[in-house]
Formats: structure tokens, C-alpha cells, sequence
């Protein structure tokens, strides 16, 4: 375990907006004191929110120090998640299972179709810093496959159609907020 040193562990506030460590703070409190290593994933998920969707190595010792457990312990979970971002990604990073239920029913088609409409290789991020498409293991999904999670949605039961139109649904939103944008910057 690594020493804990108040100083370290302003260096993660420092990094932090204070709604993202009281967040980090409500979560610690939910488990006994000398339990340190339960609030890793939920620290994890606030600081990749906070950070444009991505960890970097500063982050993850940041996390490690504050939470006062092995900084080893912090990046098996954010390695083994596929939740987790080790590298900037897009602002909606599609996630397609391609595990063995979706496999069977159309996942290599839903990646085909997938890289087609947005320009993009599995593991890529669009010139605009708007999608990135990844492959990831089972979902707890196998019923409705072949599937696909964008913005902590789950869709299912996927065609080429369905696709499009979570794709123009998205594009829609991003329209909407640059439009919201234009008109705050004009007031």
C-alpha cells in the first residue's frame, strides 16, 4: 500500500472540480474506512467524466494517492474495464459487442456498416472528435443481438436502418448544441 501524503492527495483537488471530489468523497463513505479499494471504479468513472472521457496515467496515481491504495490497483481496473478510456476519444464512443451471441447474429456487419458511415476503422476517432467506434466483450445483451451501446444507451436487435438512425439521432443532438452555443456566444 503507498503512504498517504495529504499533499498527494491535493494534487487529484487540484485536478478536480470540488463537485467531482465531493462525488469521489460520497462514494468512499459508502464503505468502511479500511475498505479503500471498492470506490476504484465509481473514482474512476467521475475523473474520466471530468476529463473528456479518457484517463491518463497522472490521473490514475491521482486517483490511487487519494483513495490511499496501490496505484497498480487503479490501472488493473481501468485496463480490465472496457468502459474505461486510456487514450482521448470521441464525445460518443460506440461500443459494439462482437462477443459470440452478436458475433453469430451480425456483429461483423454492424462494424462494417459502422465504418462505412463514419469513415473510421474500429479503434478510430472521427476528424471532428465526434465518434469513436470500439469493439468490447459480452454486454448482458445476448438476447437482443446483435447490439450496441452509445451514451449509456443500450440498442438492440440491429439493422443498417437502426444504425442510421441512432447515427442521425446523435447528429441531430450535436446540431442542437451547437446551435445552443451560437446563440450564447451571441448574447
Amino acid at each position: 500500500m503507498t503512504d498517504f501524503n495529504y499533499d498527494q492527495t491535493l494534487h487529484l483537488k487540484n485536478l478536480l472540480s470540488p463537485d467531482a471530489i465531493a462525488e469521489i468523497d460520497g462514494w468512499i463513505k459508502k464503505y468502511p474506512p479500511e475498505r479503500k479499494r471498492p470506490p476504484i471504479i465509481a473514482a474512476l468513472k467521475v475523473v474520466q467524466e471530468h476529463n473528456g472521457n479518457y484517463l491518463t496515467e497522472e490521473l490514475m496515481q491521482a486517483v490511487a494517492e487519494y483513495l490511499d491504495v496501490p496505484h497498480i490497483a487503479v490501472y488493473e481496473v481501468a485496463t480490465f474495464y472496457s468502459m474505461f478510456h486510456l487514450n482521448e476519444v470521441g464525445k460518443h464512443v460506440i461500443s459494439v459487442c462482437n462477443n459470440i451471441s452478436c458475433s453469430l447474429r451480425g456483429a461483423d456487419k454492424v462494424i462494417e456498416h459502422l465504418q462505412n458511415r463514419l469513415n473510421i476503422k474500429v479503434g478510430e476517432t472521427t476528424d471532428d472528435g465526434v465518434y469513436t467506434i470500439k469493439t468490447v466483450e459480452c454486454m448482458a445483451a445476448c438476447g437482443g443481438a446483435p447490439m450496441l451501446e452509445v451514451d449509456k444507451v443500450y440498442h438492440e436487435n440491429l439493422t443498417e436502418e437502426k444504425i442510421d438512425q441512432i447515427l442521425s439521432d446523435i447528429a441531430a443532438v450535436e446540431l442542437n448544441s451547437k446551435e445552443m452555443s451560437n446563440v450564447e456566444a451571441k448574447d
